[in-house]
């Protein structure tokens, strides 16, 4: 098993470990629902540890005074601007359930690209819509949690909504919708390489802003690439790597390294470039 699927697996341990929630479908209420983890993880989760930034930061946002969470917001500046998209490719449960759900046998197809850009109006509409959406009482609603975040869904809706016999017959239009988009993406994660990350996450978006300037990015040494493709190639996030590594869509998941034949890639010149091979690879023999 790669090193990055551990990492991922043992992310989703973590995030998730209060595993008596899972036995008596309860919501865990401690001190660690204080903190909040840099990934998408629902607070509602039975086994979730800690609270999900998105969710968080909206609930402030939606409240009475409608106040903007410092710590929210500087959490994540701080993990943004250290590497960039990486705990999206190396920590996100939801991402991890997208990616082996993409692993069955089926017809592969590609992303429009024109959709990758929707995920930031997803953001702004995040932020925005709790403070100007209110009802009767001046109060916003978490909208993204309420109404789109199929993770939600899948690590809350489903086990408390379907196996808790009082909140049973609670269950109305609202739920359904959810059911149905979290359906949707299920479907869709098996063609498509991580849809929800590339379309729909407003978290996803916050960090891919940080991907061209974050501290740990990718770096090409030029004297090195000879233009062979093969990074373009076996890129899951369908990205141009010789053109631009730090492209937003990137999720440092590190296989354009692993992969290259003259060992061109590596991660801001922090980690060294390895020693060339013995013998430079030309350009017409990487592309056949």
């Amino acid at each position: 098993m790669e090193k990055r699927r551990i990492v991922q697996l043992v992310s989703a341990l973590i995030n998730n470990a209060y595993f008596k929630g899972f036995a008596s479908l309860s919501i865990y209420q401690g001190q660690g629902k204080a903190v909040c983890v840099p990934v998408l993880n629902c607070y509602s989760c039975p086994g979730a540890l800690g609270s999900c930034p998105v969710g968080a930061m909206q609930s402030l946002l939606a409240s009475y005074k409608h106040r903007l969470s410092l710590y929210v917001i500087g959490l994540l500046t701080i993990v943004g601007a250290a590497s960039g998209r990486l705990v999206c490719g190396w920590l996100c449960p939801f991402g991890l359930i997208q990616e082996l759900l993409n692993r069955f046998p089926s017809p592969k197809i590609p992303l429009p690209g024109v959709l990758k850009h929707l995920k930031y109006l997803v953001l702004l509409l995040t932020l925005l819509l709790p403070v100007v959406w209110l009802n009767a009482a001046g109060l916003g609603s978490p909208y993204f949690c309420k109404f789109l975040c199929p993770a939600g869904t899948l690590e809350a809706g489903l086990p408390l909504g379907l196996l808790t016999p009082q909140l049973q017959p609670l269950l109305g239009s609202l739920f359904y919708w959810k059911l149905a988009i979290l359906i949707i993406f299920i479907v869709l994660s098996v063609m498509i390489f991580r849809p929800f990350c590339r379309v729909l996450c407003p978290l996803g978006a916050f960090y891919a802003l940080f991907n061209a300037f974050s501290l740990w990015r990718l770096e090409i040494a030029p004297e090195r690439c000879v233009s062979c493709g093969i990074c373009d190639n076996i890129c899951p996030m369908e990205i141009a790597v010789t053109q631009n590594p730090n492209d937003r869509e990137c999720i440092r998941c590190m296989r354009c390294i692993d992969q290259c034949p003259q060992k061109a890639i590596a991660f801001s010149r922090v980690i060294p470039l390895p020693a060339l091979p013995e013998r430079d690879l030309p350009a017409e023999e990487c592309k056949s």
